[in-house]
């Protein structure tokens, strides 16, 4: 079962942050199909949201296809988002947690970890797919154009 957590500095619309944190749920495999989210009661219980804020948590989630209300029911995981490579036990998400254990030690607090983080996803998003080498290496061949 999820526990939401909702953080008012964020700057992030808090039914945002709990469509956020369902689906970062999904990917993780905590929540699978045929699981129920907590009710709309339960949650507002837990975080003092309005219940109108999880109701349209809840139909955003329905509407993107991830999740059903069921009358009298509650509502109910329809698809999930997780790729093995992302579960608790995958070699990746090892490497991962260890990459962020050293770079705790060597004392880079959360903030920095993250920017790190982005700043790696932008750099892989700018390089040609299946490039493994960082760009600016030195170890690139040279093109066919640039020998002729």
């Amino acid at each position: 079962m999820i526990e939401f957590q909702v953080d008012r500095h964020s700057g992030v619309a808090t039914y945002l942050q709990l469509v956020n944190q369902v689906k970062q749920a999904l990917r993780l495999g905590v929540l699978e199909p045929g699981d129920r989210l907590p009710t709309a009661r339960a949650v507002v219980e837990a975080t003092a949201i309005n219940p109108n804020t999880v109701l349209k948590a809840y139909r955003e989630l329905e509407r993107e296809g991830l999740v059903e209300p069921r009358p009298g029911q509650g509502t109910f995981v329809t698809r999930s988002l997780s790729r093995p490579e992302a579960a608790a036990d995958s070699p990746l998400r090892a490497d991962l947690v260890a990459w962020v254990t050293r770079a705790h030690a060597a004392g880079l607090g959360r903030e920095d970890v993250l920017a790190l983080v982005e700043a790696a996803l932008a750099e892989a998003a700018a390089r040609p797919r299946g490039s493994a080498g960082s760009a600016g290496s030195g170890t690139e061949r040279p093109s066919r154009e640039d020998t002729t």
